[in-house]
C-alpha cells in the first residue's frame, strides 16, 4: 500500500465519534494528515508507515454505534499537515446515513449519580449515546444543523469537545447545566419553582398523570399500580382498551414481567426499544386488559433515569396524543392538545426536529412490531442483483403508515407514522416524504405505492407526476420478506404464506389469507382461505360477531349463530349479505381470527383498537390437543368443518384455552402442509411468512413447527405488518425497472 493514501467510509458513521475514533487511530499508528465529515461519510488523507494496519483497524475497532459498508483506499498525492487533525465538514447532501437515537450510555447514566457538574443533569450525553436522528434539521451531522445550534457550549464543554482523550470529543449535542437545555414542572402554564424531577415524583405518587418530553416526543406518565390513575389516563385518553407501555429499572421490571436473557439484552440495547414480555399478573388489570404479555422498556434518556430512580417502581409511559393521532413534540401544541389528559408537564426547551414513537419489539421470537425511535433512520441491504437499480420511494399501504427510499443499493425504511386515514397522520405522512427526500438528498426515478385505488399514500404517489408502480398488497409483503432475508434477485421462487386483515388482490377482492408462489418480478395464488363476506363492510374489523355470524352460516349453523348472538341484528345483516349490500367478499385471515374469538365470548361488545380480538385469542390459548380440522381442497382452505367440532367441545365443557390453542394449531397446520407441497414438489425453494397476523408469536411458532426442515424466510428486522410494505414495494418495482432496462 502506497504511504499516502486517500481513504472514503461508507456506512453509518457520522454522530458515532468515527472522526475522533480515526484521530485516535492516526495518533496510535503515527500518521500525519486530515478527516472530515461529508455528504458521502467520512473522509481521510493520510501518511505514514503505519497505514497499513491503520486501515485495518477501521473496520475491525469501530465505535460500537457505527456500522461500516465500506472502506476504499486510492493513493493520494495532495499536501498533509505535520500532525493529524479533524478538518471542518465539506459540503451537503447525503450519500451517508444518520446514526439512529441511542439510549444513555453506562459512562453517561452513572455521572448523572456521580458527584460533578452534570449531577442530576438531565441532558448528559456524548460520542456513545444521546439525541441523533431526533435533533437533525440538516447533513453533514454538526452542531450547527441540529436543534443544539440554539445553546452554544459553555467554557467547560468546549474543552470536552476539542478533547481527544475524553469521550466527548466531538459530540455534537454535548452540554451542561450552564449552557444546556433546561428542566422544569409546568402547572396550568406556570413554572412550578423547585427540583423539576422530585416534583414530578410527588405527584405521580399523589396519583396524578404527567406529560413527560422525550426524544422523540411526550409521553404520558402515570403509576402503573394505581387504579384510580389508570382509570382516569385510560378516560382522558379515550382509549378503552389498548395496552399501554411501561418504563423501570430492570429490578423494578422483573417484579411486574418474567425477562428472559434475550429479554434483557433486547432491553439494554441502544435502541431502547419496548419489548413484549411475559406478565406476572401482578399490576392491575387496566394496564393491559386481557394480554398475557406487557410492553416495557428501560430509562433510555437521563430524564428517564432519574425519574426512575427517584420514583423506585414500574411508571406507564404511553404516547403523548388523542389515540389515533400522531405524538406530540412541540411544547405549546402539547400544552394545547394534552391539557386535557395531563395534571402537570415535565418540559424542557430542546426542540423535536422530528416525532418517533418508540419501537416496539419481541426479543422471544424476534420480531419488529412498530419501527420507530432507535432504529430509524438505519438501513438495509439490497440483496444481490439489484446492483445499479434506480432510486425509489415507496409509499407504502394505509394502515400503519411508512415510506421506504431506495438509493445506492440500500433501503431506508422510515419510521411508524400511524393510520392514514387520520387526517393529522396523513398530514404527517406528507411531512415525511418531504422531510427524507430533502435529508437524504433521494432523487427518485419511480414511486411505489398499493394498488387499491383508495389508499391515501396511493393516491398522494399518482399525483407526484413521476412513473408510478402499483404492487399488490400481498405481493410487496412476500418481496419484503424476501428484502430483508437478502434472497437474491434471480433467487428462485418462494412459496409466501401472506396471512392479514386485509389488501387489494389481482381479482378485485378483498385477500387476507393466502399462499404465494413468487418473487420479486411476479407472483401466482396457489391457496387461500374460503372467502366470506365482510358484513358491513369496515364495521367487520370492529364487531367480531359479524365474522362469526356469516362463517357459522356458511357451514349450516345460523342457530348456533342465533343462540350465541341474541341481541345482535342478526336477521337485517343476514339479508344486507343476500342481496350483496356494503358485504364484499374476503379471504381475510384477520377476520376469521375475529369470528373465532367472538364464538368464544371475546369482545362481544366489539373492540376498541385494531387487532384487540386476536391478540386476547392468542393470550387466551394454552398448549392442548391437535389443531382443528382445516379442510384443503384444491387449493381453497375451508373453516367451515372446524365449527361443529367447537359445538361440540364447548357443549362438553372443553375450555377457552385449549379450544383458541386448537385454532391456531389447525390454521397453522393448513397453510404450512400447502406451502410445504410446493418446496417438496420444487416449485419453490423456501417458505415465507409474512403478514400482520405472523405478529402473534403462537402463530408463527406453530407454523414453524408444522413447516418442519424446510427453508422458512421470517421478519426479524422489518414489521410483518403494514409497517413493512414499502420495503416490498420499493424492491419490487426496483425489480421491474431493472427488468425494463435489460430488455431495452
Amino acid at each position: 500500500m502506497p504511504e499516502a493514501v486517500a481513504v472514503r467510509v461508507r456506512g453509518q458513521v457520522q454522530g458515532v465519534g468515527f472522526r475522533p475514533f480515526i484521530w485516535q487511530l492516526a495518533h496510535e499508528f503515527g500518521l500525519r494528515g486530515r478527516v472530515w465529515n461529508d455528504a458521502q461519510g467520512v473522509g481521510i488523507e493520510a501518511a505514514g508507515t503505519g497505514i497499513d494496519a491503520f486501515v485495518a483497524a477501521i473496520s475491525a475497532r469501530a465505535p460500537k454505534l457505527a456500522r461500516v459498508d465500506a472502506v476504499e483506499v486510492s493513493p493520494f498525492a495532495g499536501d498533509l499537515p505535520e500532525g493529524f487533525e479533524i478538518a471542518e465538514s465539506r459540503g451537503k447532501g447525503a450519500e451517508t446515513r444518520v446514526t439512529p437515537d441511542a439510549a444513555t450510555c453506562p459512562d453517561c447514566a452513572a455521572e448523572i449519580r456521580a458527584d460533578g457538574r452534570r449531577r442530576s443533569y438531565a441532558f448528559t450525553n456524548c460520542t456513545h449515546c444521546g439525541p441523533r436522528f431526533t435533533i437533525l434539521k440538516d447533513l453533514p451531522y454538526d452542531r450547527a444543523q441540529t436543534t443544539m445550534a440554539a445553546f452554544p457550549m459553555c467554557p467547560e464543554c468546549r474543552a470536552e469537545y476539542v478533547d481527544p482523550a475524553d469521550r466527548r470529543f466531538h459530540a455534537q449535542p454535548v452540554a451542561c447545566p450552564a449552557c444546556g437545555p433546561r428542566l422544569w414542572l409546568e402547572v396550568a402554564g406556570a413554572e412550578v419553582p423547585g427540583d423539576p424531577v422530585a416534583l414530578a415524583v410527588a405527584r405521580l405518587r399523589a396519583g396524578e398523570v404527567l406529560a413527560v418530553k422525550g426524544l422523540g416526543g411526550f409521553h404520558l406518565a402515570c403509576d402503573a399500580t394505581d387504579t384510580a390513575a389508570l382509570a382516569r389516563l385510560r378516560a382522558r385518553k379515550h382509549r378503552p382498551t389498548k395496552p399501554f407501555a411501561l418504563m423501570g429499572h430492570v429490578a423494578a421490571l422483573d417484579r411486574v414481567a418474567v425477562l428472559s436473557q434475550p429479554d434483557l439484552d433486547l432491553l439494554c440495547d441502544a435502541a431502547a426499544p419496548i419489548v413484549l414480555v411475559p406478565s406476572r399478573r401482578v399490576l392491575p388489570e387496566d394496564v393491559a386488559p386481557g394480554m398475557a404479555n406487557l410492553g416495557v422498556m428501560l430509562p433510555y434518556t437521563p430524564l428517564h433515569h432519574l425519574l426512575c430512580d427517584a420514583f423506585g417502581g414500574v411508571l406507564v409511559m404511553t404516547s403523548g396524543n388523542l389515540s389515533g393521532e400522531p405524538q406530540v413534540v412541540d411544547n405549546d401544541e402539547a400544552r394545547a392538545k394534552l391539557s386535557a389528559f395531563a395534571d402537570a408537564f415535565l418540559m424542557h426547551d430542546r426542540a423535536i426536529a422530528r416525532r418517533l414513537d418508540d419501537s416496539v419489539e419481541r426479543a422471544s421470537p424476534p420480531m419488529v412490531l412498530r419501527r420507530a425511535r432507535g432504529r430509524v433512520p438505519g438501513t438495509l441491504p439490497l440483496p444481490a442483483g439489484f446492483e445499479g437499480c434506480p432510486q425509489v420511494l415507496a409509499l407504502g399501504g394505509q394502515m400503519k403508515g411508512a415510506i421506504c427510499l431506495v438509493k445506492n443499493g440500500e433501503a431506508l425504511l422510515g419510521h411508524h407514522l400511524g393510520d392514514l386515514d387520520d387526517a393529522l397522520c396523513a398530514e404527517e405522512f406528507g411531512k415525511a416524504v418531504a422531510d427524507y427526500t430533502a435529508l437524504f438528498d433521494h432523487r427518485p426515478a419511480l414511486v411505489a405505492v398499493d394498488a387499491h385505488p383508495g389508499y391515501r399514500a396511493s393516491q398522494e404517489g399518482r399525483a407526484m407526476g413521476m412513473q408510478v408502480a402499483e404492487v399488490f398488497h400481498h405481493h410487496a409483503h412476500l418481496a419484503a420478506c424476501l428484502a430483508e432475508n437478502l434472497w437474491p434477485l434471480d433467487g428462485g421462487r418462494v412459496a409466501g404464506i401472506v396471512l392479514d386483515g386485509a389488501g387489494l388482490g389481482p381479482d378485485g377482492t378483498i385477500w387476507g389469507g393466502e399462499l404465494l408462489l413468487g418473487d420479486y418480478r411476479g407472483f401466482e395464488r396457489r391457496a387461500w382461505l374460503v372467502p366470506a363476506p365482510l358484513p358491513g363492510g369496515d364495521r367487520a374489523a370492529r364487531e367480531p360477531w359479524r365474522n362469526a355470524l356469516v362463517r357459522l352460516d356458511q357451514a349450516g349453523l345460523s342457530s348456533w349463530a342465533d343462540a350465541l348472538f341474541p341481541g345482535q341484528p342478526r336477521d337485517l345483516l343476514r339479508q344486507a349479505v343476500a342481496a350483496g349490500v356494503n358485504a364484499p367478499m374476503s379471504t381475510s385471515a384477520g377476520r376469521l381470527f375475529d369470528a373465532f374469538a367472538a364464538v368464544l365470548g371475546i369482545c362481544p361488545g366489539g373492540i376498541s383498537h385494531e387487532g384487540e380480538a386476536a391478540m386476547r385469542l392468542e393470550a387466551t390459548a394454552d398448549e392442548a390437543g391437535d389443531g382443528l380440522p382445516f379442510a384443503l381442497v384444491d387449493g381453497k382452505i375451508d373453516p367451515a368443518a372446524i365449527w361443529a367440532p367447537v359445538q361440540a367441545a364447548l357443549a362438553a365443557g372443553t375450555t377457552r384455552a385449549v379450544l383458541a390453542w386448537r385454532f391456531h394449531a389447525g390454521l397453522a397446520r393448513a397453510f404450512a402442509r400447502a406451502a410445504r407441497a410446493l418446496v417438496e414438489t420444487g416449485e419453490a425453494r423456501a417458505v415465507a411468512l409474512s403478514g400482520g397476523c405472523f405478529q402473534n408469536a403462537l402463530l408463527l411458532d406453530l407454523t414453524l413447527r408444522a413447516l418442519g426442515e424446510v427453508p422458512v424466510l421470517t421478519h426479524r428486522l422489518t414489521p410483518a405488518n403494514d409497517g413493512g410494505l414499502a420495503l416490498g414495494q420499493a424492491v419490487i418495482a426496483a425489480a421491474q425497472a431493472l427488468a425494463e432496462a435489460e430488455s431495452i
